[in-house]
């Protein structure tokens, strides 16, 4: 006696019941499957692209905001800050490294990041293709940036003010790509990277006036007509094959600003000492990205619990109408148990039959409620316009995903503990006899 065809001819028996509560289990679980994808990746992009940070130092404002825009490079920066002020800050005993960072264009959404080489090192770039940046206006480019806006080594392109896309273009020179970064999964992939020197003079003025001198001077223009203008070709074409500071701060002789510092500790005591002597000390503020994160988590937790809570509420109803489900058609098939009982079937059979009906409905709700999960992950993923969010991959299958499938198989089991007792009672001389 095949069991199992038996247990799906009763199911498709009555198609609307059985896919309404297939579903409203696949959804259930389709929320839990998502909320588990998102808060998995979620946590780990972030710890990993603040791996190696002790902490960030910026203009005063909000700590989040320092935090989210210096690290992650989803937020707006909080202001600029002095590089003499900097500086001192590096030759505190307390510190071990400092990354400098100027912020402030971007390149078709993906954002100009001026630093030094050691930000490559922080985050253990490596190259598939060219090499790091020497001169002021070379770049190299995060894996995602490549390949979304199609460049190469040797490729120019002009920036953008601001980190939003539809601002106006810094025209005076265009970038040069020396380098293209090999994927990591990091926040390195998202971004351009080039000098602090590049994105001074991006910003500097009269450097339309300079460009359009230098110009002039690699076509072979007269000398006599650069003198007239001040001779600012000449400086100009100077500081722009003057190679750039590979570590620690630029040098220069104008005051000059930056967004923000990478920090690295010296040894425990400067966790406890180090940020408040910023903050009451100076004209910046500190702010530690695994304290900051931690405060994230907390806040974002609360509407996660509250996703979780409508999950479990719409698996219970589900399995309240599998119970229901299973309990009518008993009613309905007593007589049809009482054949079966007849033509040699013993009760556990019959047992095993209504129970293999619950495991079925809640497998298939399962598969269903996985399958959603990742197309509604899909869906927000390509509908998102923000980098952290664009980043998450909807098409990786997680260990915890099989637990859900258990956990669904246990609310078949539970759901059909009392059709299936229902159905061993079956009494073969009363059934019939009632017929």
């Amino acid at each position: 006696m095949n069991l199992l065809k038996i247990s799906w001819k009763y199911l498709t028996f009555r198609p609307l019941s059985t896919g309404l509560n297939v579903f409203l289990l696949a959804l259930g679980l389709a929320i839990i499957t998502m909320l588990l994808l998102v808060q998995d990746q979620f946590e780990k992009k972030m710890n990993q692209d603040a791996e190696g940070i002790d902490l960030v130092v910026g203009a005063k404002g909000s700590p989040l905001q320092l935090i989210l825009s210096s690290v992650y490079h989803i937020d707006f920066p909080t202001g600029n800050i002095k590089m003499e002020e900097a500086a001192r800050l590096s030759r505190n005993r307390l510190v071990k490294n400092i990354i400098p960072l100027a912020l402030g264009d971007n390149y078709e959404g993906f954002r100009i990041v001026g630093t030094n080489h050691d930000y490559l090192g922080l985050y253990g770039a490596e190259y598939s293709a060219g090499k790091a940046w020497e001169l002021p206006f070379e770049v190299v480019l995060g894996a995602e940036v490549a390949a979304k806006a199609q460049l190469k080594v040797g490729d120019e392109f002009a920036s953008s003010h601001g980190i939003s896309v539809g601002s106006h273009e810094h025209d005076q020179h265009n970038f040069v790509v020396s380098g293209i970064l090999s994927p990591k999964g990091n926040v390195v992939d998202r971004l351009v990277l080039t000098s602090i020197e590049s994105v001074w003079y991006t910003h500097d003025e009269g450097g339309e006036e300079a460009e359009e001198a230098a110009d002039s001077l690699a076509s072979g223009a007269d000398a006599s007509v650069l003198m007239e203008s001040g001779d600012s070709g000449h400086d100009h074409e100077e500081r722009f094959h003057h190679p750039v500071a590979k570590t620690g701060f630029p040098p220069s002789d104008d005051t000059r600003e930056l967004t923000s510092l990478l920090l690295q500790y010296r040894n425990p005591m400067a966790a406890i000492q180090l940020p408040r002597m910023i903050n009451s000390a100076t004209s910046m503020q500190a702010a530690s990205p695994s304290f900051e994160m931690s405060r994230l988590f907390e806040l974002l937790g609360v509407g996660v619990s509250l996703l979780q809570g409508l999950a479990l509420v719409l698996i219970v109803v589900a399995g309240l109408g599998i119970f229901i489900a299973l309990y009518n058609s008993l009613r309905e098939r007593k007589y049809d148990l009482a054949i079966l009982r007849a033509l040699g079937a013993s009760r556990f059979q019959l047992l095993a039959l209504i129970f293999l009906e619950g495991l079925m409905l809640t497998f298939l709700g399962a598969l269903l409620g996985i399958g959603l999960g990742h197309v509604f992950l899909w869906l927000l993923v390509n509908q998102s316009e923000q980098d952290m969010v664009a980043a998450i991959q909807p098409w990786i299958f997680l260990r915890q995903e099989l637990w859900i499938l258990i956990y669904a198989l246990g609310v078949g089991v539970v759901a059909s503990v009392i059709p299936a007792w229902s159905a061993y009672q079956t009494s073969i001389a009363k059934q019939l006899t009632k017929a």
